[in-house]
C-alpha cells in the first residue's frame, strides 16, 4: 500500500487564548517527501493530517528521520522537543483544498521556499481558514485579545507596537530566500515566490501566490496570481491586474526581458521583450491600433487579442490619445551588479 505524501512540515506556531491557531512557522518544509519519510509519518500518525506531538513523540520521530537519512528534519524535531513552543506536524497526503491554519501556512511556505511556483498547488479555501491577526512586536495576537495584551504590555513597562492587522504576515519573518533584496519587508507577503536575483524596492509589492523568476527589478505591484519572467523590470508605481478583485479570472503573466513603465499597468499578459509606456494602463477591453513599420494603422483590436504576444511596444499617441502597438525589437538589459544579491 502506498503512503505517498504531497508535503510535510515540522514547525511551531502561535495559538489564541481559545486554542485557535494563528500562525505556524515551518523552517524547512518538504514537497513530495521520500517514500521512507512518508512511511514514518503514516506509521507514526496513521491517516492524521494534523498532529500535535508531545516531547516523547518528537524524539521518536527524530530517531526515525535520522534512520531514513533526513538529518535536517530530525534536527528540527529535536529542536521542537526541547523548546517551550507549540509543536505541530502537518502531513498532506494530497494537494487538496485547505482545511485549517497549519495546512495554509505550510502551502504558503512551500511557495516562499521556492519549492513550488504560483498556481502549482491548490489554495482553495485559503481566505476562509486564515484568521485576521494583529502582527506585533510581541508576535501574532488574536485581534479580540489585542486590548488586553496592549494593557498588559504597558503595565509591564513595555510598548506593544502593532505593525499590521491582516490575514497574511510578512514573508521575511518566516523565510528569506537566497539572492534577494527587499527594501521594505512589509511589502512582500508570505506566499510570495521570489527568484534568485530579485530586487524589491521600497514601493514594490509582491502578493501571495505571485512572484518572479528572477533576476528582476520590482518597483511596482505584483498582484496575487501574477508571475514575472527573468530579466523584467516593473517601474515605480506600475500595476499588474490580479485575480482577487474586479471579477478578473485571467492569469496575468509577464515574460522575459519586459519593461512595464512607471505608473503603467497591464490587464493582459505580456510575452517576452515587451514594453508598456510609462503611465499607460492596458486593460483587456482597450482598443489598440496596430501599426506597421511605417506607422500606418493596419487594424484596431481589443488588447486581449494581443495577450501573451512577444516583441510588442504599447504606447499612447500624444495627439489622438489612441493606444498604439508596434513591434518592439529591443529587449531591456538589467544592471547585473544591482541583482547580484549576495
Amino acid at each position: 500500500m502506498s503512503h505517498a505524501l504531497f508535503a510535510l512540515g515540522l514547525g511551531t506556531g502561535t495559538r489564541s487564548a481559545t486554542g485557535a491557531w494563528l500562525e505556524v512557522l515551518f523552517p524547512q518544509p518538504i514537497l513530495n517527501p521520500s517514500p521512507a519519510v512518508a512511511a514514518i509519518i503514516h506509521g507514526w500518525g496513521g491517516n492524521a493530517e494534523l498532529l500535535e506531538p508531545g516531547t516523547e513523540a518528537l524524539h521518536e520521530l527524530a530517531t526515525a528521520l535520522d534512520a531514513a537519512g533526513e538529518s535536517a528534519q530530525a534536527a528540527i524535531a529535536r529542536g521542537l522537543a526541547g523548546s517551550a513552543g507549540l509543536a505541530v506536524v502537518v502531513a498532506l497526503h494530497a494537494d487538496v483544498a485547505l482545511r485549517n491554519v497549519p495546512e495554509a501556512y505550510l502551502k504558503l511556505q512551500l511557495l516562499s521556499h521556492r519549492l513550488c511556483r504560483p498556481h502549482q498547488q491548490n489554495l482553495d479555501g485559503l481566505f476562509g481558514v486564515l484568521p485576521n491577526v494583529a502582527w506585533s512586536s510581541e508576535g501574532a495576537i488574536a485581534v479580540a485579545e489585542l486590548p488586553a495584551r496592549t494593557l498588559a504590555s504597558r503595565a509591564a513597562g513595555r510598548t506593544l507596537t502593532v505593525h499590521a492587522v491582516d490575514k497574511f504576515p510578512r514573508m521575511v519573518d518566516y523565510v528569506v530566500p537566497s539572492g534577494v533584496r527587499i527594501a521594505d519587508g512589509a511589502r512582500v507577503r508570505l506566499g510570495a515566490y521570489l527568484g534568485e536575483g530579485t530586487t524589491v524596492m521600497h514601493e514594490g509589492f509582491v502578493n501571495f501566490n505571485a512572484g518572479t523568476a528572477g533576476p528582476g527589478m520590482i518597483e511596482g505591484r505584483i498582484s496575487a496570481g501574477v508571475f514575472v519572467g527573468a530579466g523584467s523590470d516593473l517601474g515605480g508605481g506600475c500595476s499588474t491586474m490580479g485575480t482577487l478583485s474586479g471579477g478578473n479570472k485571467a492569469r496575468i503573466s509577464v515574460g522575459r526581458e519586459c519593461l512595464v513603465g512607471a505608473n503603467a499597468g497591464i490587464g493582459i499578459s505580456l510575452g517576452d521583450r515587451c514594453t508598456v509606456e510609462a503611465g499607460l494602463y492596458v486593460t483587456a477591453g482597450a482598443r489598440v491600433s496596430l501599426l506597421d513599420e511605417t506607422g500606418t494603422v493596419q487594424r484596431v483590436v481589443r488588447a486581449r487579442e494581443l495577450s501573451g504576444g512577444s516583441d510588442l511596444l504599447f504606447r499612447r499617441n500624444s495627439q489622438s490619445g489612441a493606444i498604439e502597438c508596434l513591434s518592439n525589437r529591443a529587449a531591456i538589459a538589467l544592471n547585473a551588479a544591482l541583482h547580484a544579491n549576495d
